[in-house]
């Protein structure tokens, strides 16, 4: 049973990414999958259930993802361009009220995915700081908490519609560019001379 579970829950999420989370139904998703409503119900207790298996799912394959990068024998800023090409990737289809959606109407999903970012993601950006530090790549003086927290929060702005609207650009490059400023702001000059060079040779990033 959990064996498919795990089977279904990429495709369910794929579904909620590119359509959303609100006006996605379970019949549409029993469709999707070609299984009928009774046989995804013995998986799932509601829709709700069902959007935060998601979550967590995906959460368990990008913790994985990520805890592997940071143990490569690369430098601070090659472990962020790589673990910003995973991001990338996973933000081309997704449909602009997923968030929204998820922070109205799915409350406990919601919460999920703040704890998350909270805990893992600062945990992670702080680790690199540090990493960065050690390598001469970024400042001494940086206080890594509080930029660690700065960066976490300014992923947020990333969704918003007011600072970005839809029509005008697109998340990946939204993304891409707060992934520079950031390690640009941060960066001694050595490191802004690597992250230059970086950019020059990195195909899916314009200098």
């Amino acid at each position: 049973m959990e064996d498919r579970l795990n089977e279904i829950l990429p495709r369910v999420t794929d579904i909620f990414m590119r359509f959303g989370f609100r006006s996605v139904t379970m019949d549409d998703i029993a469709k999707q999958l070609r299984m009928s409503k009774k046989t995804l119900y013995q998986h799932v207790a509601d829709k709700k259930d069902l959007i935060c298996k998601c979550l967590e799912h995906g959460q368990a394959k990008d913790r994985c993802y990520v805890i592997d990068v940071m143990e490569q024998d690369i430098n601070a800023i090659d472990q962020m361009f790589a673990i910003s090409e995973k991001v990338v990737n996973q933000l081309k289809d997704v449909h602009p009220s997923i968030f929204f959606d998820l922070e109205k109407y799915y409350p406990e999903a919601w919460e999920n995915i703040l704890t998350f970012k909270n805990d893992f993601i600062y945990g992670m950006i702080l680790q690199n700081i540090n990493k960065g530090i050690e390598e001469g790549l970024y400042r001494e003086d940086l206080n890594g908490p509080v930029i660690a927290r700065v960066y976490v929060r300014r992923m947020d702005d990333l969704w918003s519609g007011d600072i970005f609207p839809e029509e005008d650009m697109s998340f990946p490059d939204i993304y891409l560019e707060l992934m520079r400023y950031h390690i640009r702001g941060i960066a001694s000059q050595k490191g802004i001379d690597y992250l230059v060079e970086k950019v020059k040779s990195h195909k899916s990033i314009n200098s």
